[in-house]
C-alpha cells in the first residue's frame, strides 16, 4: 500500500530524472566548445584551437546520423549529432575570420583552388573541383569553402549509404566508424600539443569538460544499452582526454623556453 502510495512522487521524478539526461546527452556537447568559443573570439587568435577537431566531429556526426538510417538508435543521440554540426560549422567560421584578419599576408586558399593558387586575388576567379589542393585541406581563406567540403562529404557517403543499406555488414562498419572517428577527437588537439609543446591558447576548460562530458556520455551508452561499439569507442575518448590534460600540467610545469621572434610564412601555421 506504501509503495503504490509512492507511485505518484517516483514515476514523475523518474520520467524528469530520463528528461534531463536526454537534454544533458543532446546539448551537453556542445558545451566544451563555449569557453573556448569566447577565448578565441575575445582575443582574435585561434592558434591555440586546431580546427582538425571540428573535421573530426564533423565527419563523425555525418557518419552517425547515417548509420541511423540503417539502425534506430535512441532519438537524443541522433539528435546530438545534429547540434553538434551545426556548432562545430560555428567555430569553424569564427576561426576562419580570425585567422584571415591576422594573416599579414593576401594569400587565399579554396577548396576548390583558384588558377592562381596562393597568389594575390584581388577579383574571385572562377573555380573549378578539379583545381582542388591537397596540400592545404582544412586551411581554407572561406568558410564557404568548408561548408563546401562539408556537402561534398555528406552527398557521397551518403549516396553510398543509399546503395548499401540492406547490408547489415556496411551498416554495423559504418556505426563502428563513426563512433571510431568520434574517439579520435582530442587526437589533432594532442598533437597540436605536442608539436609546439605548449598548450596555449586552448581553453582548459573546453578539455575539463570534455572529459566529464565523455565519462557522462560512456556511462549513459553502458546503462542503456547503446551498441557496443559507442561504448568502446567512449572508453577511448576519455583516455584522450586525460592525455590532453596530462599534457598541460606537463607542460606549465616545464615551459619552454621562449624561442627568437621568427617569422613564419601562413603555411606553417598549427594545425
Amino acid at each position: 500500500m506504501e509503495a503504490e502510495g509512492l507511485d505518484w512522487l517516483l514515476v514523475p521524478l523518474h520520467q524528469l530524472v530520463s528528461w534531463g539526461a536526454a537534454g544533458a546527452m543532446v546539448f551537453g556537447g556542445v558545451v566544451p566548445y563555449i569557453p573556448q568559443y569566447r577565448d578565441i573570439r575575445r582575443t582574435q587568435n585561434a592558434e591555440g584551437f586546431s580546427t582538425y577537431v571540428c573535421l573530426v566531429l564533423l565527419v563523425a556526426n555525418i557518419l552517425r546520423i547515417l548509420f541511423w538510417f540503417g539502425r534506430h538508435f535512441e532519438s537524443p543521440l541522433l539528435w546530438q549529432s545534429i547540434v553538434m554540426i551545426l556548432t562545430m560549422l560555428l567555430m569553424l567560421k569564427l576561426c576562419t575570420e580570425v585567422r584571415v584578419t591576422n594573416e599579414l599576408n593576401v594569400k587565399r586558399r579554396f577548396f576548390a583552388a583558384a588558377d592562381n593558387k596562393d597568389e594575390e586575388i584581388k577579383v574571385p576567379p572562377r573555380r573549378s573541383y578539379l583545381d582542388f589542393d591537397p596540400h592545404h585541406f582544412w586551411h581554407w581563406s572561406s568558410f564557404g569553402d568548408y561548408v563546401q567540403c562539408v556537402l561534398a562529404f555528406t552527398g557521397v557517403a551518403g549516396y553510398v549509404t543509399y546503395l548499401s543499406i540492406d547490408s547489415a555488414l556496411f551498416v554495423e562498419t559504418l556505426g563502428f566508424l563513426a563512433v571510431l572517428t568520434e574517439a579520435t577527437l582530442g587526437v589533432p588537439q594532442l598533437y597540436r600539443n605536442y608539436l609546439h609543446q605548449s598548450t596555449e591558447g586552448m581553453s582548459i576548460k573546453m578539455v575539463l569538460m570534455w572529459t566529464s562530458g565523455d565519462t557522462f556520455k560512456t556511462a549513459y551508452f553502458l546503462l542503456n544499452g547503446a551498441p557496443l561499439q559507442f561504448s568502446v569507442c567512449g572508453l577511448l575518448q576519455v583516455l584522450v582526454d586525460l592525455a590532453i590534460l596530462g599534457q598541460a600540467y606537463a607542460f606549465a610545469r616545464h615551459p619552454q623556453k621562449p624561442a627568437p621572434h621568427v617569422a613564419h610564412p601562413a603555411s606553417a601555421k598549427a594545425l
